[in-house]
């Protein structure tokens, strides 16, 4: 079969098989009488196992090493093509985000492309210190998709940097929750810490409420109480049980104490939250501080009943949370009328 038919039946063009023949991986068996090379059987075959093992992604030196060298093990050859093809389409995906990142900046020039491309490249380097002035020098007109800032939030350790980034997440102008909502949903718990700070400090944008209750339940404390005081400083009452659990806890304590004292004023809850703090000073687990941290997050609490508990507790058998709950009683009698008033009405 003359080099045309072979390159009509295999699909490799002449120019191919030429080359093939060049380098000695498919020589043709014969020649005709006026010197064309002519191919038998077998070469057709080859030339397609040539080009089965180059659909793999090997070089045509490996191909040629498959083919004739015996120690040449497939299963080596086969582990090495899948790293190599796991690495192009990392580098590949990677470029896919950035040209995505781009479009969504909508540049009007190539001036604003420029711009996003040296943002991405500095996010990217290896020292906080430039992260972080990458992020704070943007100019103020270049436009910055959520998703890019979001991606960075996410996998950014160093707490400047992050703190940066939020910041610029804040102000980018499109959905950072939308962004932000599947790091909640990640296996890397310091995944979900990073992304529910991230919509806590976001917690006035729409759909952050609905993102920070659903975390309630994470099984991670501190993804449960940053949520949490997210939450109770919004209204949300649904916290109550997470930050009476801070103060048992002593975590953030007196942050929490605070957000409940705001809970309060809800309607329905300030019974609801007295009830709570008094069944954990009851508790025969609560220890001596953590009877003094409920005692002070009572004072947070406003009308007559908190005193009334505070004077019974003035009485009680440890002395150091009655020493506290003495002191705070006194703090309370010597309130101006007008800051008595909501308590006395």
């Amino acid at each position: 079969m003359l080099i045309g038919d072979v390159a009509r039946h295999t699909g490799v063009s002449t120019r191919m098989l030429r080359h093939y023949d060049a380098l000695g991986l498919v020589q043709p068996t014969g020649r005709t009488v006026g010197g064309y090379r002519e191919y038998s059987a077998e070469d057709v075959r080859r030339i397609f196992h040539v080009e089965s093992l180059r659909s793999l992604g090997l070089s045509l030196k490996q191909v040629g090493r498959a083919l004739e060298d015996p120690a040449f093990t497939p299963s080596a050859l086969v582990s090495d093509l899948i790293r190599w093809t796991e690495d192009r389409l990392e580098r590949e995906q990677e470029l896919l985000e950035r040209l995505r990142a781009v479009d969504a900046s909508a540049p009007t020039g190539w001036q604003d492309v420029l711009r996003i491309i040296e943002l991405m490249q500095g996010l990217d380097s290896t020292s906080a210190t430039r992260r972080q002035q990458a992020v704070l020098a943007r100019p103020g007109c270049v436009s910055v998709p959520a998703e890019l800032l979001a991606g960075a939030v996410l996998a950014e350790s160093d707490p400047n940097v992050a703190g940066a980034l939020r910041w610029a997440l804040a102000r980018s102008g499109g959905d950072g929750v939308a962004a932000l909502a599947a790091g909640v949903q990640s296996e890397d718990v310091d995944v979900r810490r990073r992304a529910v700070l991230a919509i806590a400090e976001m917690s006035e944008a729409p759909g952050a409420i609905a993102v920070l209750a659903d975390v309630l339940g994470d099984p991670d404390t501190t993804v449960r109480r940053r949520a949490a005081l997210a939450l109770g400083r919004r209204g949300v009452t649904g916290a109550v049980p997470t930050l009476v659990g801070m103060v048992v806890e002593g975590s953030s304590d007196v942050d929490a104490a605070e957000v409940l004292g705001t809970l309060s004023q809800e309607p329905g809850c300030g019974d609801r939250i007295m009830t709570a703090l008094i069944d954990e000073l009851a508790a025969p687990t609560a220890d001596s501080a953590t009877r003094i941290r409920l005692t002070q997050a009572l004072v947070e609490l406003p009308g007559t009943t908190v005193r009334e508990v505070l004077r019974r507790l003035a009485h009680d058998d440890d002395r150091a949370v009655a020493l506290v709950a003495s002191a705070l009683v006194t703090v309370l009698d010597e309130r101006s009328p007008e800051d008595r008033g909501d308590e006395d009405s």
